[in-house]
């Protein structure tokens, strides 16, 4: 676009890589916005780190091999990953069982975004730099569409167990349960919301706990591991989850079924998933499967709970009501925009809404790969993510990138096979069928 002249020379390359991802940073046209993106890039990444970043993978490589991609030795690059690591630019995962250390650069969300605010105090100007992301995120519908515009989504609602109707007792799998999804995890951490506390600095706080983000299994330990937050044990972090559930709060998970690295405890009003519906019109979030079912005979009208949807479903209209010569009102619920979280049934005070199964809910990926292939599809970027720039694929991303390859619906492969212009991506599509 026309502003990428305007980029400090040091910060091109980071700009080409950073629109590479499966979520990108997507350059937006509004100049307000534009100076808030520019700014970003600025207040986090020195010129050198930059220069770095615009190198790295967005899927994990060794230290040996990352340095090799780089052409700095192992001994002087260590230290410059670490303390990209500390601000949250690239991510070291490091293996429950070997110990062994991978490294990739960061996407915007869930990613730098975040963990530039999950501190209360380090070196990032916390004010300056939720200005700019605010400038660019709500001055330009460019990210809100590339994040969150697609089918595969980043984050999926959890329905609250507490509204669930008791008849019939709707089937509830455990990975759409928060408290199987957080129980089951191996390892917790919880952290300041990145959205709320960025609210903060804007004058928009809404009273809603800040400390309430819950990073579990993967990237717990890595949340843990460069200060992001705090570690807690299983008891502490279902509390918070009991807790967040009570005050209404929407419960956001990583949009798999298997692994899943965080479960947020969301507010319409400061929630960047959330805005990506409310601001732009966008299914921004994963339904979890589960729709609100209102017994008539004990609604009274209050309109409780359309004031407490996140994503401003619920109107209340006119109805007519035996006996009675004025219309009561009554809940109408649009189903294609509702995420069925349950907090409008929390919120009904005569027991009025329930949820059972039903709502447009979408295909939620097996795995972080699945996903992570489904969004480069969808975003036209799966050479990007296949080559990465001449990288060569490990074996076990390989098995697993070619997995999602072939679960993608007929529609997703012929598309998939069109961007990739490769006799290996055109036979692994089609050769194999489960």
């Amino acid at each position: 676009m026309g502003h990428i002249g305007r980029l400090k020379e040091q910060y091109r390359d980071l700009a080409d890589r950073l629109q590479a991802g499966p979520v990108a940073l997507a350059e937006p046209a509004d100049p307000a916005a534009w100076e808030g993106w520019r700014e970003i890039l600025e207040i986090l990444y020195t010129p050198e780190e930059a220069a770095l970043a615009a190198r790295m993978p967005v899927k994990p490589l060794s230290l040996e091999r990352l340095s090799a991609r780089v052409g700095v030795p192992a001994g002087e690059l260590r230290p410059r990953l670490d303390a990209m690591a500390d601000k949250g630019l690239v991510m070291d995962l490091v293996h429950p069982r070997t110990g062994r250390t991978a490294w990739l650069l960061s996407p915007p969300v869930v990613g730098f975004f975040e963990y530039s605010l999950m501190r209360a105090r380090d070196s990032i100007p916390k004010k300056r730099m939720a200005e700019a992301l605010h400038a660019y995120t709500h001055g330009d519908e460019a990210f809100a569409r590339d994040a969150f515009g697609g089918e595969t989504t980043i984050g999926r609602a959890l329905v609250h167990e507490t509204a669930l109707a008791e008849d019939p007792l709707p089937e509830v799998l455990d990975w759409q349960r928060a408290s199987a999804v957080v129980g089951e995890a191996r390892s917790w951490a919880v952290s300041l919301c990145y959205c709320r506390h960025k609210a903060e600095h804007l004058g928009q706080a809404c009273g809603a706990p800040v400390e309430s983000c819950l990073s579990l299994n993967g990237g717990a330990d890595f949340v843990t591991r460069r200060k992001f937050g705090r570690a807690v044990g299983r008891s502490e972090a279902l509390e918070i989850l009991a807790r967040s559930r009570e005050q209404g709060l929407v419960q956001i998970a990583d949009n798999v079924r298997n692994r899943p690295t965080f479960v947020c405890n969301c507010c319409g009003c400061c929630c960047e998933q959330l805005q990506g519906a409310n601001r732009w019109g966008l299914a921004a979030v994963n339904p979890s499967g589960f729709a609100p079912r209102r017994e008539a005979a004990a609604c009274s009208g209050c309109s409780r709970c359309a004031r407490a949807c996140p994503v401003a479903a619920i109107e209340m209209v006119p109805e007519r009501q035996a006996g009675r010569q004025k219309n009561g009102l009554a809940p109408s619920i649009d189903l294609e925009r509702c995420i069925g979280c349950g907090v409008c049934a929390g919120a009904c005070h005569k027991g009025a809404l329930r949820m059972e199964a039903g709502g447009a809910p979408r295909p939620v990926p097996e795995n972080g790969v699945e996903r992570m292939v489904r969004m480069a599809v969808e975003r036209g970027r799966l050479a990007d993510l296949l080559f990465d720039e001449g990288e060569g694929l490990g074996s076990r991303f390989l098995h697993r990138a070619v997995k999602a390859l072939t679960a993608l619906p007929p529609a997703a492969r012929l598309l998939a096979s069109e961007q990739v212009k490769s006799r290996f991506v055109r036979a692994a599509i089609g050769g194999f069928r489960g």
